[in-house]
């Protein structure tokens, strides 16, 4: 079992978790592993959280991840980082866009949202942060920033960078390949 790697992808509703999660099950039949994708949604249309989970082996039985056991969780938002940051295993890779979305509970005043998410996380995990959205608006496309995350993830998993532009061209539709690309190599070839 200890052959298997872990992937968490957890987001809000239309961050781009399913297309991430398409690219990720893709490198990894290419890479000729067994692959287990699953899907939790809450009110995933309008903001509520979505976890992707991937799992990835030679064999791999189910597809849920258990707490402690994630290689990889890759956040597409501050407060979904810390919300799933206990799924982490001690060693994990915690790939954070650092960028604030502010749920319903905090928009209608019924809570607070935490302050110095990312430092605070850092003390406890192996953090990796990136701007994901200001840098996709660098690449003239907000949208993109899930791909500019998954890129800076990239660097925790073992694919070559070749193989993960050919994984992007197979998945997104045919005229946003360009954009995708450039929008995961920002996050590839960031420190």
């Amino acid at each position: 079992m200890s052959d298997t790697k872990n992937i968490m992808i957890v987001g809000v509703g239309g961050q781009g978790t399913l297309l991430t999660s398409r690219i990720l099950g893709g490198i990894m039949v290419k890479g000729g592993y067994d692959v287990k994708l699953s899907e939790v949604h809450g009110m995933s249309q309008r903001g509520g959280s979505v976890v992707t989970y991937v799992r990835y082996g030679e064999k791999v039985a189910e597809p849920i991840v258990e707490e402690g056991q994630a290689d990889v969780l890759i956040a597409f938002e501050r407060l979904e980082a810390l919300r799933y940051a206990h799924f982490l295993k001690p060693d994990g890779a915690l790939v954070v866009n650092d960028h604030r979305m502010d749920p319903i509970t905090v928009v209608t005043g019924a809570a607070k949202y935490p302050e110095n998410i990312i430092e605070n996380l850092s003390k406890k995990y192996k953090v990796y942060s990136i701007n994901a959205a200001e840098e996709a608006l660098k690449l003239g496309n907000s949208r993109v920033f899930n791909n500019i995350v998954l890129g800076l993830a990239a660097q925790h998993m073992d694919f070559g960078k070749e193989e993960w532009l050919e994984v992007i061209a197979d998945t997104v539709p045919p005229k946003t390949i360009e954009i995708n690309q450039k929008a995961f190599l920002v996050g590839y070839e960031s420190k």
